[in-house]
């Protein structure tokens, strides 16, 4: 569980909350001045109605996934990629069987991916090849992910400011209707700004805040990879685990480093 993503977003939800409360005097019934079913059509339609058009709907709906992935813990720990890597440049010196052999025991299908291909006998530049372009095709797969979560924060402000547009000419058209004219126009210029405040509610604290942790994301899993693929590659040439350590190392930082290979050293 990433705890960062989950109390920013906890505590921005309780700050907020707290400031409206505040400005009520304490009166939770004031609060229901925040809620508008109309408010929330327009731009939360409006969003997802404008982001279908430049992106596919199996991709609009795939952004109800992407949550899971800003809340919960990185999907690699480069130590660990480290240890499986030099584990296996171990086995490997053995030879080929034993490398088999041990394959199950791979918890990460992008190594035991690249470790067959090396037990079924593929020329190293075909290996770099093939791991360089999956790495390649998920990075792409992950930005796109982010840009579509970026163009929802973009998108939402824009009809917020619609909402406010709408309040404001029903607001302006029932100026000249008398009283009963008057008492409609609190309740659409509520309904302006309102609107207003969704949109950069969501904008600001959910949608952009997103696409920078899905972005975060994407550069850790690439890293991860680069770690990998240089470990993948490392095997084939049957270097010593000794060896192997020292180059996949450089990829983590020093206290981790010295935490966990400091046996080693």
């Amino acid at each position: 569980m990433d705890f960062a993503s989950l109390i920013g977003i906890i505590s921005g939800v309780v700050l907020i909350i707290g400031a409206m409360l505040d400005q009520a005097g304490g009166d939770v019934g004031g609060l229901m001045s925040f809620v508008s079913i109309s408010s929330l059509m327009i731009v939360l339609g409006g969003t997802i109605a404008a982001t279908a058009i430049g992106f596919r709907i199996n991709e609009i709906l795939r952004v109800f996934t992407l949550v899971k992935f800003v809340i919960i813990k990185p999907k690699f720990v480069l130590h660990e990629l480290v240890q499986e890597l030099i584990e296996a440049a171990e086995i490997y010196r053995k030879g080929p069987a034993e490398l088999e052999k041990h394959i199950p025991n791979i918890n990460n299908p992008f190594i035991a991916d690249g470790l067959t291909f090396i037990v079924n006998g593929i020329k190293l530049e075909d290996l770099q090849t093939i791991l360089l372009q999956r790495e390649e095709f998920r990075y792409k797969r992950e930005s796109h992910e982010s840009d579509l979560m970026k163009s929802l924060g973009l998108f939402s402000p824009a009809f917020g400011m619609v909402g406010t547009l709408i309040g404001l000419i029903f607001m302006l058209s029932n100026m000249d209707g008398g009283a009963d004219g008057m008492n409609a126009v609190g309740p659409a210029m509520g309904v302006a700004l309102v609107t207003t405040f969704y949109g950069s509610m969501f904008a600001s604290l959910i949608f952009n805040p997103f696409s920078e942790k899905l972005k975060l994301r994407n550069k850790e899993n690439s890293q991860a990879a680069q770690l990998m693929i240089a470990g993948v590659l490392l095997i084939w040439q049957k270097k010593h685990q000794l060896d192997v350590k020292d180059m996949l190392t450089s990829f983590i930082e020093p206290k981790d480093r010295l935490k966990y290979f400091k046996d080693d050293e």
